[in-house]
């Protein structure tokens, strides 16, 4: 086992030799191994928490990180193009779910802000899940109090909105999903 030299490109077959948890995202070696903030992980578990009460016994799965995602370029698996671990992730496709983690683009997809990440998740994450075609993604600000809200159109993040601490947050996606916000950012 080895720790990736983040400067240089990478496959995933390099990616399975690592030590600690790390992304694969367009061949660069991102470290998920940092401690998240409390302020995070409370982020994190309300939101979780909220989620899977709404899913409860529908038809979606809805997982926390540390949980694998494997996106691959031309679908095979077997040597994905890129793995990466968002904070949560909600599944409606049971059959891509394997003991390794998930294989293609999750329904739902949030990303809770750490200083070490935010650039990441603003960038390279939100340009990987649109290309992928994940049909939400949510990255939150703790800091601010805020959730920017992006689903898909036409194979682009193009539909928008940003909640703020006092709002409830309404999906794009599904229809009867709204999570008041300032359960969230107490």
């Amino acid at each position: 086992m080895r720790t990736p030299d983040e400067s240089k490109t990478h496959t995933y077959k390099d990616w399975l030799e690592w030590d600690g948890r790390w992304e694969l995202i367009y061949e660069k070696a991102y470290n998920m191994t940092p401690a998240p903030s409390s302020e995070h992980q409370f982020i994190v578990g309300e939101l979780f928490h909220k989620l899977r009460l709404f899913y409860g016994n529908k038809k979606c799965n809805v997982v926390v990180s540390p949980f694998d995602v494997y996106l691959s370029e031309n679908d095979d698996f077997g040597n994905p193009t890129h793995v990466v671990q968002p904070d949560i992730s909600v599944i409606c496709n049971h059959k891509q779910i394997t003991e390794k983690g998930y294989y293609g683009a999750p329904t739902l997809i949030v990303e809770v802000l750490s200083p070490s990440t935010a650039l990441k998740d603003y960038n390279e994450k939100f340009n990987i899940y649109q290309r992928f075609r994940v049909k939400e993604y949510w990255i939150v600000d703790g800091t601010n109090k805020i959730i920017h809200v992006n689903g898909l159109e036409d194979g682009y993040f193009s539909k928008r909105i940003t909640y703020g601490r006092d709002d409830t947050l309404h999906s794009f996606e599904f229809d009867d999903l709204g999570i008041v916000l300032n359960t969230i950012f107490e």
